[in-house]
């Protein structure tokens, strides 16, 4: 069965090395501090001008002023500073981010990404995507790997405005996890209850299968 939200999360948090600089794109890369491993530190970048954002905070302690780029809620962690947005962007221009993670509409089979517009429809602008893809010394994507309507996400040629070119990392998603290598995409594990030939019908590029694909890590609990 894929993974639910909090699960892929999990898992995807599992990708984080103590000591990095990680930026988290809007939408379900949010998710991924509620389940940063104990013994694990790492310091969260919010390109709207935060350094070391914690978890969502609990319903009723709220602030208003402490908000992540995608205009939600946080909390901050001790140590936490706050700068204007050049700065920020500086941080990211510079190669100072060690790992971004961010949600895609489409990756293919060279990493290239799109993940800021569909066409026909409204977008208040391309974000800092451009930016992280360019500057963050690593990028996983995180997502779903078919579309609401069943169309795979994970393709050999995107058809949606590019965000940038032979990015991308590491794809998890709620069905597997996949590696961009020079040769293309490998498969590296699948979700519990999934086997790799689901994962390779869902996929709309050639997917390399190694002999023994093993099960998705996911922490205790979750």
């Amino acid at each position: 069965m894929a993974l639910t939200r909090n699960e892929l999360a999990a898992r995807v948090a599992l990708e984080l090395t103590d000591g990095e600089y990680v930026n988290l794109g809007i939408g379900m890369p949010t998710l991924v501090p509620n389940f940063v491993p104990d013994g694990v530190h790492v310091v969260l970048h919010s390109e709207n001008g935060i350094l070391g954002v914690g978890p969502y905070p609990f319903e009723g302690d709220e602030d208003p002023d402490l908000i992540n780029a995608g205009k939600e809620t946080v909390t901050i962690l001790p140590g936490a500073s706050f700068f204007d947005s050049s700065l920020s962007f500086g941080m990211i221009r510079g190669g100072h981010l060690d790992l971004a993670i961010l949600g895609a509409m489409q990756v293919n089979t060279r990493g290239d990404l799109a993940n800021w517009l569909i066409p026909g429809k409204m977008v208040n602008g391309m974000g800092g995507a451009m930016d992280l893809v360019g500057g963050a010394k690593q990028v996983i994507v995180m997502m779903e790997h078919v579309a609401r309507d069943g169309s795979p996400k994970i393709v050999e040629e995107c058809t949606l405005p590019l965000t940038g070119k032979a990015c991308v990392n590491r794809i998890i998603t709620d069905l597997a996890v996949v590696d961009v290598t020079s040769s293309g995409l490998v498969l590296r594990e699948v979700a519990p209850g999934v086997t790799p030939d689901e994962v390779v019908a869902a996929t709309g590029a050639p997917l390399e299968v190694p002999a023994d694909v093993p099960e998705m890590r996911l922490p205790a609990g979750v």
